[in-house]
């Protein structure tokens, strides 16, 4: 089959590679669209230890299953594969599973590929009128979902549910689409860039800002760099929650001694539970969380062009979809 394999630094290649071959337990999935996430970038970067070249990446995912009782079926992927016996996992947080795997991160290869294997539990079906380009878009959108659902539940009921985003790429207007799904109308995206901030305003109908000023009870980082983080903690109202998603670096930012002498509550997120992945793919085939017109697609041939115009800040949309097309 072909593949986009990261070969190392900025370096991928349309190649050939091994078709996978599904165990007993799984199921073989021809991909028919895949996301490129901000984590398959810090790859891209060598920013990431975790994802060694070379390596097939790509974990957004969507298509349908070849083969065995489902065969035909359409269907979005959950791309966290857990034990499913741990206390984590017997408790409803998957997420936490100490021997959680992903695929694109070994020994997982992704989905930036013609085809995947995963297990049958990972897999959510998709009705036939939705495009499975938009399905792939599950597993970012789940993310915010997942944030905005750990913040609402920290959120003390006396403030405001008003809300600042830090960030306008695809997590960044998850959260604010999970936001609204959730009730939570008064909702800001912070984005520096021009181009993408009139691109939000005007195709995704969000507020959007570019340098934020003002204070809010609810503030999502869904950047994660420190300068982030000190925007969120200097413009927390005391007693607000702060809500980490990005994954940008690990040091710096946040103001331990504000966080404590007012009181504001700090949560870090990883990606989503079962519950959370299900709920969110049922919101989007609903419709719920609005008109999925935020997308570029491209061919997966394209992709190593995708990610550079991605790096150069050359897109404008917030997620780029590869199609991997015969």
């Amino acid at each position: 089959m072909k593949a986009l394999v990261y070969q190392g630094s900025e370096q991928l290649s349309f190649l050939d590679v091994a078709h996978p071959v599904a165990s007993d337990n799984d199921h073989l999935i021809k991909v028919e669209a895949v996301g490129i996430c901000g984590s398959d970038m810090h790859a891209y970067l060598g920013h990431d230890d975790r994802r060694p070249a070379p390596l097939i990446l790509g974990h957004e995912a969507a298509g349908t299953i070849i083969g065995g009782p489902r065969d035909g079926d359409r269907v979005t992927i959950n791309p966290l594969v857990t034990c499913g016996t741990c206390l984590a996992c017997r408790s409803g947080r998957e997420n936490l599973c100490p021997t959680r795997q992903i695929i694109s991160m070994p020994p997982r290869e992704g989905a930036f590929a013609q085809y995947v294997t995963m297990p049958d539990r990972n897999l959510v079906a998709v009705p036939d009128d939705v495009d499975l380009a938009h399905a792939a878009l599950v597993e970012p959108l789940a993310v915010g979902w997942h944030a905005v659902r750990l913040g609402l539940d920290a959120l003390h009921p006396s403030m405001e549910s008003r809300a600042l985003v830090i960030g306008g790429g695809a997590i960044g207007l998850a959260v604010a689409l999970a936001l609204r799904a959730f009730g939570v109308t008064d909702v800001t995206i912070s984005e520096p860039n021009p181009e993408r901030r009139k691109f939000l305003h005007k195709t995704c109908d969000q507020t959007v800002i570019d340098v934020p000023t003002e204070s809010y009870p609810f503030v999502f980082d869904a950047v994660g760099y420190a300068a982030t983080r000190e925007t969120a903690s200097r413009l927390t109202l005391p007693g607000g929650v702060i809500v980490h998603v990005g994954l940008g670096d690990g040091a710096g930012g946040l103001d331990i001694r504000r966080a404590t002498l007012q009181e504001i509550t700090f949560i870090g997120t990883y990606t989503y539970t079962a519950q959370d992945f299900t709920d969110c793919a049922y919101a989007l085939f609903a419709g719920d969380l609005g008109k999925i017109n935020w997308t570029q697609q491209r061919a997966l041939s394209d992709g190593a062009a995708a990610f550079s115009d991605l790096r150069n800040n050359r897109v404008r949309e917030p997620k780029i979809v590869l199609m991997p097309w015969d």
